[in-house]
């Protein structure tokens, strides 16, 4: 009975042993930490701009003549065509002055019929006959005018589009320059976005990096525009308080979804020159300041600031905190602390970011 208790102690103890040198064996493996490098490459990023999407034709209707609102012929949010009537103020004074200008026309006209059967007889002189001319040239162009003033009565649209709010209801008294309505065409559009100086020179200086001056929209509510824009013009001088400069993209709208006055983001594609980047799991995050894990000769980890200037799938832009050369931990951030010495294996950075997602030259 014994030896069978003697057994069993040293059977346990034995398997004890195996076991803690099991556990250590791991701890020694999991405290090999990857080590990588960043890399300094050409590459391209997708930045997003917030913008302002304005109709390519956009106008304010206003009265050209002062009278009452006598008809409505359309309604807010309804679509018209060019040369169709809008508005109509009444008319009855405009029209009383036109008859009165053709009135004065034909006086005229007979007063220069008889000035030229006098002259032609030699009864007036030929200055007089010149002034009925005059005269009925000035007759004329009053009735033209009271023309064009009564013509002003019937408000059309200058060309198709959709009416926005219209302010003044029938019967209100308008006065010359008031605001009757809006028209906006929404066959095509603007996004107006901002771009910093840093990404205006980018983008000037690297024209075959950049392939085409397409980009695309993206709306309100997160859905990419189906539609791919192009910019056309860029302004012709920074905003000084911003630091910003003004880019204008076009974007074709057959379905008539983007209106005058959405806003949205536009996705713009900029080159970047020896760009230094580095995976996204190889940092960490202290109150919105992100860090990495510098090793130095000595196999110690140095905890290091970092300025992420874009940020790509998996991977960081870096523009300031480390260079090229550095050493940091791939892995194992959460694990290890500041000044602490570890065991390190290095995998070179092309390989690391093959397995990542990145779009470069």
């Amino acid at each position: 009975m014994v030896k069978r208790v003697v057994a069993s102690m040293m059977l346990s103890c034995l398997l004890l042993v195996v076991s803690c040198n099991n556990k250590k064996e791991e701890k020694e493996e999991a405290a090999v930490y990857p080590v990588t490098s960043p890399v300094k490459m050409d590459t391209v990023i997708n930045k997003e701009y917030v913008a302002q999407i304005q109709s390519v034709k956009n106008i304010e209707v206003r009265a050209q003549e002062k009278g009452f609102l006598e008809k409505i012929y359309v309604d807010e949010g309804q679509y018209v065509h060019a040369g169709q009537t809008l508005f109509r103020i009444m008319p009855q004074l405009y029209q009383a002055e036109l008859m009165k200008a053709k009135a004065e026309v034909e006086q005229a006209t007979i007063e220069l019929k008889n000035a030229n059967t006098l002259a032609n007889n030699n009864i007036v002189s030929k200055n007089e006959r010149a002034m009925a001319k005059a005269k009925l040239d000035a007759a004329n162009a009053e009735a033209k005018l009271a023309q064009i003033h009564l013509s002003f009565t019937n408000i059309k649209a200058p060309f198709s589009g959709v009416i926005n709010r219209i302010p003044l209801k029938l019967g209100s008294l308008v006065d010359e320059g008031d605001l009757l309505t809006s028209l906006s065409d929404n066959t095509n559009v603007y996004t107006y976005f901002n771009v910093s100086e840093p990404e205006y020179l980018n983008y000037q200086r690297n024209v075959a990096s950049r392939g085409s001056n397409q980009v695309s929209l993206i709306m309100a509510n997160g859905d990419i525009f189906p539609q791919k824009g192009e910019i056309q013009t860029i302004e012709g001088e920074f905003d000084n308080e911003t630091g910003n400069i003004a880019f204008r993209a076009k974007f074709q709208n057959p379905d008539k979804l983007l209106r005058n006055g959405e806003t949205g983001k536009v996705q713009m594609t900029l080159p970047l020159k020896n760009a230094l980047i580095i995976p996204q799991k190889a940092t960490y995050e202290i109150q919105d300041q992100k860090y990495v894990f510098v090793i130095d000769k000595n196999g110690v980890a140095k905890s290091k600031n970092i300025k992420v200037a874009y940020e790509l799938p998996d991977l960081y832009v870096v523009a300031s905190g480390i260079s090229e050369g550095d050493k940091i931990l791939l892995e194992g951030v959460q694990k290890v602390k500041d000044d602490q010495k570890v065991q390190t294996k290095f995998q070179e950075p092309k390989k690391v970011l093959q397995s990542l997602k990145l779009k470069a030259e």
